[in-house]
């Protein structure tokens, strides 16, 4: 037996209160006649007699009364043994295989100690096996089929996710929502701090559940890594391109690395680095010579440590001619091309090749053989090359229009179809220009551009916003970056000119970022990096582009997409570690190299205080032996209540003396 507020039981001591109140009773003596006392001497009378307690079931109630009240806001409980026969609690069994278990032999202990708890439970117990990677898949219903369970842990393969305790939390919280069955879940695990989530209450299960950790993990070990590689996607020459890695260590003792950069499984360059004391190093090859077409790079390192298939980091590249971009401007505009065609060459490393031309010669033009197209403060387009550009946009293309000075005399934006309002010549004004207001720096065209701080914006022309999203403002809310949805493609409008006369934008530095990012974004190229992380996905068309058939090679060389996915998914999720090509029926291919996450690459276990935390400081069960019928434990039972019910006994019992003894005391001579 035990009490859950023990300080409460100080209040025992109020019983002295009416023993002192039946000691002061007030002695009363009864008169007698007598004929003299002439011949007594005068004496005082002993009062110890007279002291003496009366009415002791009276006083025996009233402290037993206070006895009661003190015990009960104590919370008394005892402990009483209760057996969970075996249909009442279900035995859940979560194997690790994240991408951290393929060190060592940790995968294979997991599987062998989950074979030892299912050997020990009872015949009739039911359990059942579940995998944790990025999220949590059951491989059984629950069931007593020693069989079934043993081959589903058998079963278990290395992933290449990244494992996550919180989402393990939620799954149990799901499963035991609305039942009151006890369960026992057992995880097998290397138990990654990483694996942690940010919030530690993400991490708490249910009263009922019982949580009982297995470490496989053999303590915090030594890894070092190919943490990232940034190389460009696409490529036209070799020569230009520059591959940086980096190499990180955790928990690793200072040591030199060497660095390699394999093309196609052949080695083309090493060199060798100093990595600091858990720390990274840089490496940077100048030159990425590839063929023509897809090309399997990747960057490796000799480590030898225990987990070798994160020292190797792979990433995709295709090489070819640069894609065209038709840049129409008008002939006096010779700024424009000249600052947008050198930003766009240096920025995106000659990826794109810009093809300048007047309205007055685009009869007969077509711009669907283009990556996107720029309208350089353009009045006025012929109607049947606006009419193609307009398909071209539903179709999936992309449109830049910058509009300048040209544009404040015309009543509409080309292929945008928006009025405009007025224009701002703040070059005339008291501030001379205006700088940057709000700002999506979530957009690709401003995400790495610096929020376009500095910029000086000297004209600009207001456009009618009231159908498209409004990316940035200037400091007086006059839209300038604003963006439409045709169809499946994008419309962007550059309310200012490209050039350095209505703006000092092409001599800023964000100039080139903000020219990268909106080429790639209109071209499709936007997010299609060469290497991508484990659980992430890939955009196989853009909304509305159900024309285009996608198809996908998997890491093991074979479709990984039917027919109906091909025609209809707009995404695809990398849920395994290799190479990746998608191939669309419109010509253009792109090869992916999928990496697992590298956070599963350090392997620091959770501190001792925090798994005790979380498992609510319960050790590891005793394992049963065969064919016990049932395992018990001891549950606590509260007492409160049945001591409250005593004392409301005592209470009346109480009322019912001390209004008797009063009676007599009030019939007295």
């Amino acid at each position: 037996m035990g009490v859950l507020a023990p300080w409460f039981l100080a209040g025992a001591a109020a019983i002295a209160l009416p023993v002192y109140l039946h000691l002061l009773r007030r002695h009363r003596a009864d008169p007698r006649p007598f004929s003299s006392l002439m011949f007594f001497e005068r004496r005082t009378q002993s009062s110890i007699k007279h002291r003496r307690l009366r009415y002791l079931l009276l006083l025996s109630l009233r402290v037993a009364l206070l006895l009661l009240l003190s015990l009960a806001f104590a919370d008394p409980f005892i402990k009483h043994p209760a057996a969970n026969s075996t249909g009442d609690r279900l035995l859940l069994l979560v194997i690790d295989n994240s991408f951290s278990m393929r060190a060592g032999s940790r995968l294979a202990d997991a599987r062998r100690e989950a074979d030892s708890v299912l050997a020990s439970r009872g015949p009739q117990e039911r359990a059942e096996i579940m995998v944790l990677g990025s999220g949590i898949q059951a491989l059984t219903q629950p069931t007593a089929d020693a069989s079934a369970l043993r081959a589903a842990v058998e079963s278990i393969e290395p992933g290449d996710s990244r494992s996550n305790f919180g989402e393990l939390a939620r799954a149990i919280r799901l499963l035991g929502e609305g039942s009151e069955r006890p369960m026992e879940v057992h995880l097998f695990s290397d138990l990654q701090k990483s694996d942690m989530p940010a919030n530690f209450k993400d991490m708490l299960l249910p009263p009922k559940v019982t949580l009982v950790l297995h470490d496989v993990s053999k303590g915090t070990q030594a890894n070092w890594t190919v943490e990232s590689v940034d190389a460009p996607a696409q490529i036209s020459d070799p020569k230009k391109v520059r591959v940086r890695a980096v190499v990180a260590g955790c928990h690793t003792p200072p040591a030199s690395r060497a660095v390699s950069l394999v093309v196609d499984g052949k080695v083309i360059a090493t060199r060798n680095v100093q990595v600091p004391a858990s720390g990274r190093a840089t490496v940077e090859f100048a030159t990425l010579g590839v063929p023509y077409g897809l090309s399997r790079c990747e960057v490796r390192i000799d480590s030898a440590d225990s987990l070798p298939t994160d020292d190797v980091a792979l990433f995709g590249v295709r090489r070819s001619d640069p894609e065209r971009v038709l840049f129409v401007h008008e002939p006096g505009d010779l700024r424009s091309p000249l600052y947008f065609g050198a930003a766009l060459e240096s920025s995106t490393e000659g990826a794109f090749k810009l093809e300048a031309i007047t309205p007055d010669k685009l009869t007969g033009v077509q711009p669907f053989p283009y990556a996107f197209v720029v309208l350089s403060d353009v009045v006025s387009l012929p109607s049947p090359f606006e009419q193609h550009l307009s398909d071209y946009a539903r179709r999936g293309g992309g449109v830049l229009i910058a509009a300048g000075t040209s544009m404040a005399h015309a009543a509409r934006v080309p292929v945008f179809e928006a009025t405009v309002l007025e224009a701002h010549d703040y070059s005339r004004d008291g501030a001379n220009f205006l700088g940057i207001g709000d700002a999506d720096r979530a957009h690709p065209s401003i995400r790495n551009a610096d929020g376009w701080s500095g910029v000086k914006f000297y004209f600009a022309v207001r456009v009618n916003d009231a159908d498209s999203q409004v990316v940035a403002r200037l400091a007086d809310q006059t839209p300038l970056l604003l963006e439409k949805r045709e169809g499946a493609g994008h419309i962007i409008v550059f309310a200012s000119g490209l050039d350095n006369l209505t703006n000092d934008f092409p001599v800023r530095p964000a100039f080139l970022p903000f020219i990268e990012g909106t080429a790639r974004y209109l071209s499709g190229l936007e997010g299609r990096g060469g290497a991508r992380v484990v659980d992430s996905e890939v955009e196989l068309r853009r909304s509305g582009q159900t024309a285009i058939g996608v198809e996908v090679i998997g890491p093991e060389g074979k479709e990984t997409l039917s027919l109906d996915q091909s025609a209809s998914a707009e995404t695809f999720p990398l849920q395994r570690a290799g190479f990746y090509e998608f191939r669309r029926s419109d010509g253009r291919q792109e090869l992916i190299g999928v990496n697992p996450d590298r956070r599963e690459s350090d392997l620091e276990v959770i501190p001792d205080g925090v798994l005790a935390l979380w498992r609510g400081g319960t050790g590891p069960r005793e394992p049963a032996s065969m064919g016990e019928p049932a395992q018990v434990r001891s549950q606590p039972r509260q007492l409160w209540w049945y001591v409250m019910l005593a004392a409301l006994g005592a209470t009346v019992a109480e009322s019912l003396f001390a209004s008797r003894y009063l009676g007599k005391l009030g019939e007295g001579p």
